[in-house]
C-alpha cells in the first residue's frame, strides 16, 4: 500500500514526512523504521494490515490513569520502530525488521475488523501500542477514523518523534496520548536510542495545543536519566510546557535487549523521582512497575486524600464525583474519572 507524508525527488528517492527523522530513502531501501520502502519511486508501507499482537487490556496498563479509568482497551501493534534503544521492552517484535535482515510478519487484519474486535470486546478505546504507532501510521489513521464512528476512543502509546504534519493529520481522531519522554538530556536520545530530544518535546506542546489528553512515562535507568537536577528539569518543563496537571509516571527498569550492565532501578529512586516531581509543582505522578506501591494511587492535589486506589493494573476504589474530590471539592484533572 502506498504510505502517506511522503514526497518524490527527481532522483528517484523519496523522502519521508512521517517522523522526525525524516529519512531521505532511496530506490529499493528501506528507513530507520525499516517497515517503509522505497519501491521505483513511490514509499510503501509494508505493516498496513500485518498486525503483531492484539489483546484487551485495561487501559491503566498503557499507562492512562486519568483517562477513562477502570475500563477496558483493544491494544494493537505492528513491527517495527523509528527508535533503536537500547533497552527496548519489546524488542522482538519492535526491532524485528533491523535485527532479522529486515523481517516482517502480521496477521491479515484489516481496520474494519479491528474496531468490531474492540466492540465486540466490550472496549471503550483502541491503543496503537507495542511498538511505535506512527511507524504503522496508515493502518492506525483509517483505524481510528472508522472508531470515531462507533464513539470509541483513540489513543497513541508513542515515543513522541512524529511530525508535525502526522500529528495534525491524526489529530482529529486522536483522544489521548500516553508519550514516552525518555530523558531531558539530547546526549541520552542520541547515545541510547538514536534519536534527538527536542521534536518529542515539540509533539508534547503540538499534543497539548490541539486538546489531545497527554500523560507522560519516563522509565528511570540507573546512571543514565536519573539525575535528581535532570529529573527536576524534566518536571519543569512538564508544569510549565504542558501543565501541572499533567500525570507523570517514573517506572522502574529492568536488564533487557542490549542495556544488561545496569541494575533494576532501586525503588528509593522511583520515590525520589515521585518526590522530585510533585516538589516542582506537579499535581500527578506515579510509579510504575512495583506493584503495591502507593505510588499507584491517585491523590487529591487539595486535601491529599485517596480518590483512586489500585494494585496493579486494577482499580480497588474510585471516589471520584462529578470529576471532583468529595472532600475539598478540588477539580481532577482527566477524562472521565467519575464512576
Amino acid at each position: 500500500m502506498e504510505a502517506l507524508l511522503y514526497e518524490k525527488r527527481d532522483d528517484g528517492k523519496v523522502q519521508c514526512r512521517l517522523c522526525s527523522h525524516r529519512c531521505v530513502i532511496g530506490d529499493g531501501s528501506r528507513g530507520i523504521c525499516g517497515v517503509r520502502e522505497n519501491i521505483g519511486g513511490r514509499l510503501e508501507t509494508l505493516v498496513y494490515e500485518r498486525v503483531i499482537a492484539v489483546h484487551v487490556d485495561p487501559i491503566e496498563k498503557k499507562p492512562l490513569f486519568h483517562f477513562l479509568p477502570g475500563t477496558l482497551c483493544f491494544s494493537l501493534g505492528t513491527v517495527g520502530c523509528n527508535f533503536k534503544c537500547r533497552f527496548c521492552q519489546n524488542a522482538d517484535i519492535a526491532q524485528m525488521p533491523s535485527d532479522h535482515n529486515g523481517r516482517i510478519i502480521g496477521d491479515a487484519v484489516s481496520p474494519e475488523e479491528i474496531v468490531a474486535g474492540a466492540v465486540k470486546s466490550g472496549c471503550r478505546s483502541i491503543a496503537y501500542t507495542y511498538t511505535e504507532p506512527t511507524v504503522f501510521f496508515e493502518l492506525a489513521h483509517e483505524t481510528a477514523r472508522l472508531a470515531h464512528k462507533r464513539e470509541l476512543k483513540n489513543i497513541f502509546v508513542t515515543n513522541g518523534y512524529m511530525t508535525a504534519e502526522a500529528l495534525e493529520m491524526i489529530g482529529p481522531f486522536l483522544d489521548a496520548a500516553n508519550v514516552d519522554l525518555k530523558a531531558f538530556s539530547d546526549d541520552f536520545y542520541k547515545k541510547q536510542c538514536g534519536a534527538r530530544l527536542a521534536p518529542v518535546l515539540d509533539t508534547l506542546r503540538r499534543m497539548k495545543k490541539s486538546g489531545v489528553f497527554v500523560e507522560i512515562t519516563t522509565l528511570l535507568i540507573p546512571g543514565l536519566n536519573d539525575d535528581p537536577s535532570e529529573l527536576a528539569e524534566l518536571a519543569g518543563f512538564i508544569r510549565d510546557d504542558i501543565g501541572d496537571d499533567t500525570p507523570w509516571h517514573v517506572s522502574r527498569f529492568h536488564p533487557t535487549y542490549k542495556l544488561l550492565d545496569r541494575p533494576p532501578t532501586p525503588q528509593s529512586t522511583l520515590a525520589n523521582a515521585r518526590e522530585i516531581g510533585l516538589r516542582t509543582g506537579l499535581k500527578y505522578v506515579y510509579t510504575g512497575n512495583i506493584p503495591g506501591d502507593n505510588g499507584e494511587n491517585t491523590f487529591c492535589p487539595g486535601c491529599g486524600r485517596i480518590l483512586i486506589g489500585r494494585r496493579g493494573f486494577a482499580i480497588m476504589k474510585n471516589t471520584i464525583r462529578d470529576d471532583r474530590c468529595p472532600g475539598c471539592g478540588a477539580v481532577i484533572s482527566g477524562v472521565g474519572l467519575s464512576t
